[in-house]
């Protein structure tokens, strides 16, 4: 059949080659069932002959078991699992159930399993073959993803084959990777591939037929004319007209039709049996007490339908279905019982607990009861999603009613948890069915609203947090407070755009809900919330401090943790306290990573946005793709506000403009009013980037005009607008957006604070002063991260030393600008240096960059990081790259930079 397939194996041809000489390549090969992916797999496989190869397969049945397909991938390199860092170690092995720990982060899973495949190719390439992605159980499949998306320098392969959306569902963990569709055969193709298998008489009209409703594929060809008689070949025969995978499976089905019943009996238990195991496979035939000639049995199914080697292997993933649904319920349950009996209770529980629960034919509180601890064992391992499976399970086979809630509003948090706010609202419904007491009533209140607002951030799901938290009143009060401040974060996207919501009225009452004892971080926070949106951010600057102060000294503990993080990172950077604002964020990435991966969208836009500002765009980008994986992943809504910034910073024009209008028309439906200033405030910047300070002035306006103050935002937007008017000579407009500026950013008094606030005031004020302003910004911002507006700030002096005619000093200004800017990758305000210096009479050559502008973004990254003492390991782990891209990458560097040691790149 490949004699068809030129075109796919030559695009495998090249992935082997580029492997082959150092480089790391993945690529997804979609089709329908049938079509072929199998097949180009083993055409990979022989062209990497003598490589090591890892192989793996998803499997419909065990789709509910966390890491089973990882665990496939890593099972035959874990040799190399002591040249991994300690933590990573650790994280694999607890995910695999090896060790026991507190449930890993499956970032650092990924690195883990990222770093395993480097160190297994170190001696030669590696191939990774991951046959039906679509049945990869979830963990996996987000692991594997994010692996494939950060190979580079590793020399590995990874090749995966999935089933098209019409088939299995799409696998977004896998969304984004290189791919190649394989499409159907020629007519004439086919006529050959089936003229091939079938020679001897046979009727053209069938012939067409079968050409006709097989769509070109290749196995449809091949087993749809199985289990006729020749007579029928010859004289014609009826095809059902049902879609293509049910006609391969029933041409499975009419061949399993022909078996003898213990063969039937033996292909049942393989096809229920999903490790491949074939001492158990018998050993559950046996329990069965069939007496079963097990050498004549497998003979009979090895000749055409399975493999009894090593493992259990069906030629086609379809005749492992095809056997099962062939199967009455009966058959299958007795089936899985026998497993479940000769399955080892200590090494393998989940597995045991499954197939029990597969044989069950009625509910049963001790199948449950296992089911609940492998739910359990399963949130441990960081598997969320498949505890949620167990959890469902468990409560359709609880027999009484009150606990099946109780089972299924835990099977709804580990659904949410496990980043599928979607799917748990089905689960919430089935629970409120039964008799919840008021606390669970009111918890399922609260889940409900929180998948909402994952999903849309809208005006409903703001209601349901604020109805949420006023029910919880008088049965929970530290809930209710938490809940509170969840209705307050909703009514902070809506910046006030949805009457009865506004930010004052939500702090207002989540300040008067009971107190449920002693003062705590959050009442302090909640009480400068208060203050806040009554009497204005100055006169709450002080309360807020102290509560950032206080959770900088220590993080916030318990259920509300990530919550009061969110509140803690914003609250920092509404103050402009940079120092806090980079703790915080750090930490609340990493924890949104550890706890719960619905939290994880806003908490990367966090730390992008810190990233950004701190100049760091390379950084920004890598963290970047974990969003939009992550978004792509779980269909958690999250605005792209950090793919905007960092368009904006880069000036990609294009890609900002194409933002920028598909931001604001969603922000339009959604009632989102934060975005829209957010927008206009982004826009803004991008045009002040290029130099069009009218446009730059009209963007700013929109984002300041509506007197809202919605701190980190409004205060960029007049700093941008006071930039943009005092050079489109609106002098007034520059001098009120000063004004109000200068009201928040003394209230807050930090270095960034005041640093940009000197800047500003410098490009108002006179010959005299102006100077002195500069300077002071250029020290205040000298003493914080935020890289990007003390660069700006040298550029802008610059500019004013220029019209001064202090040539030799503006070129000094301008020439910091330019190479700050350069090195940052802010491309359009290195640009606006670059004009100046031009006009200064300092000629900036064409796609010149300053020192270390010979280096790409990623490997003056890695320098910077090397420079300031990290170890390899150490910075792939804050890159999410593996060791080896970092090596390769730094020795690319050593070489544009003519050093030849980590202790000379120091010097």
């Amino acid at each position: 059949m490949l004699q068809f397939r030129r075109d796919e194996s030559a695009v495998l041809d090249r992935l082997i080659d580029d492997v082959g000489s150092g480089e790391s390549r993945a690529l997804v090969l979609r089709g329908e069932s049938g079509i072929g992916k199998s097949a180009l797999l083993e055409y990979a496989l022989g062209r990497a002959a003598g490589w090591p190869t890892v192989r793996a397969a998803g499997v419909e049945s065990e789709q509910e078991l966390a890491f089973a397909g990882l665990h496939q991938v890593c099972a035959p390199v874990l040799d190399r699992l002591p040249g991994l860092p300690a933590p990573q170690q650790l994280a694999l092995r607890t995910a695999f159930g090896l060790a026991a720990g507190k449930p890993p982060d499956r970032f650092v899973v990924g690195m883990a399993a990222l770093g395993l495949l480097g160190e297994a190719a170190r001696d030669r390439p590696l191939l990774c073959l991951i046959d039906d992605a679509q049945w990869l159980d979830k963990a996996s499949a987000q692991v594997l993803g994010f692996v494939a998306r950060r190979l580079r320098a590793e020399s590995v392969a990874m090749i995966f084959a999935v089933r098209e959306p019409a088939d299995g569902g799409e696998v977004t963990e896998l969304a984004g990777l290189p791919g190649v569709r394989v499409g159907g055969l020629s007519d004439d193709q086919a006529r050959v591939l089936l003229e091939s298998a079938y020679p001897g008489p046979t009727d053209k009209r069938v012939l067409d037929r079968v050409v006709a409703e097989s769509h070109g594929n290749p196995l449809a060809l091949l087993e749809l004319p199985r289990g006729f008689t020749r007579a029928e070949l010859a004289g014609g025969f009826g095809l059902s007209p049902v879609v293509l995978p049910g006609r391969i499976e029933e041409s499975f089905r009419r061949q399993i039709a022909t078996l003898s019943p213990m063969t039937r009996q033996v292909l049942l238990v393989a096809a229920a049996e999903p490790v491949g195991d074939p001492v158990l496979v018998w050993r559950a035939v046996d329990r069965l007490g069939i007496a079963v000639d097990a050498e004549a049995a497998s003979r009979e199914a090895a000749e055409r339908f399975v493999d009894f080697g090593p493992r259990v292997r069906f030629r086609h993933p379809l005749l492992r279905s095809a056997i099962y649904r062939a199967a009455t319920g009966a058959e299958r349950r007795r089936a899985h019982g026998a497993l479940g009996q000769v399955t080892d209770p200590v090494t393998n529980p989940d597995r045991r607990a499954w197939h029990r629960a597969q044989a069950a034919e009625a509910p049963d509180e001790a199948i449950a009861g296992e089911l609940e601890e492998c739910g359990r064992r399963a949130h441990d391992r960081g598997a969320a999603t498949a505890a949620a499976a167990f959890l469902e399970r468990s409560a359709a086979l609880t027999p009484e009613v009150k606990r099946r809630g109780q089972r299924l509003l835990a099977a709804a948090h580990a659904t949410y948890e496990g980043g599928m706010p979607a799917a748990a609202p089905r689960l919430i419904a089935l629970a409120e069915a039964t008799p919840l007491n008021a606390l669970e009533k009111a918890q399922a209140d609260v889940l409900y609203a929180r998948c909402a607002f994952a999903l849309g951030r809208g005006r409903d799901a703001t209601e349901s947090l604020r109805q949420a938290a006023t029910r919880l009143q008088a049965i929970d009060a530290a809930t209710a407070r938490d809940t509170h401040l969840e209705a307050i974060r909703g009514s902070w996207f809506l910046a006030d755009h949805a009457p009865g919501l506004t930010l004052r009225e939500m702090a207002e009452a989540a300040r008067s809900s009971p107190r449920p004892g002693p003062e705590t971080t959050s009442d302090v926070l909640i009480d400068g919330l208060a203050i806040r949106y009554r009497d204005g951010y100055p006169a709450a600057a002080a309360v807020l401090k102290e509560a950032v102060a206080e959770f900088c000294v220590k993080a916030p503990t318990g259920d509300s943790g990530l919550l009061l993080e969110w509140f803690a990172g914003s609250i920092a950077v509404d103050l402009w306290d940079d120092a806090s604002w980079d703790l915080i964020s750090r930490r609340y990435e990493q924890r949104a990573r550890d706890e719960g991966i619905a939290a994880l969208p806003i908490a990367l836009t966090m730390q992008i946005v810190n990233l950004v500002m701190q100049g760091e765009l390379a950084s920004a980008g890598s963290l970047l793709e974990d969003f939009d994986a992550v978004r792509q992943a779980t269909g958690i809504f999250d605005a792209p506000y950090a793919g905007l910034l960092l368009a904006v910073w880069r000036g990609r024009v294009e890609e900002a403009a194409e933002l920028l209008d598909a931001m604001t028309d969603d922000a339009n439906k959604r009632d989102e009013g934060v975005t829209l200033i957010a927008v206009a405030s982004m826009h803004a910047t991008l045009l002040n980037g290029l130099g069009r300070y009218q446009e730059a002035a009209a963007a700013a306006l929109r984002a300041t005009e509506p007197e809202r103050e919605m701190g980190f935002i409004t205060l960029c937007a007049l700093a941008e607008l006071v930039t943009a008017a005092a050079r489109a000579d609106q002098p007034d407009t520059a001098a009120r957006a000063l004004a109000r500026l200068t009201a928040m950013t003394e209230a807050s008094g930090t270095d960034w604070a005041l640093g940009v606030t000197a800047r500003c005031r410098a490009l108002l004020a006179g010959r005299d002063s102006a100077e002195t302003h500069f300077r002071e910004a250029i020290t205040r911002l000298g003493r914080t991260r935020i890289r990007g507006e003390l660069a700006r700030a040298h550029l802008y002096y610059g500019e004013w030393l220029r019209r001064h005619h202090r040539q030799d000093d503006a070129r000094r200004e301008l020439r910091t600008a330019h190479a700050m800017l350069t090195e940052m990758g802010a491309d359009a305000f290195a640009a606006l240096a670059a004009r100046e210096l031009g006009v200064a009479g300092e000629k900036v050559r064409k796609g010149a960059k300053a020192e270390p502008s010979t280096l790409t973004a990623q490997e003056t990254q890695i320098v910077r990081l090397v420079r300031d003492g990290l170890s390899n390991a150490e910075v792939a782990d804050r890159l999410f790259i593996s060791p080896r891209t970092v090596e390769w990458h730094l020795s690319k560097a050593f070489a544009k930079l003519g050093v030849t040691s980590r202790r000379h790149l120091r010097r």
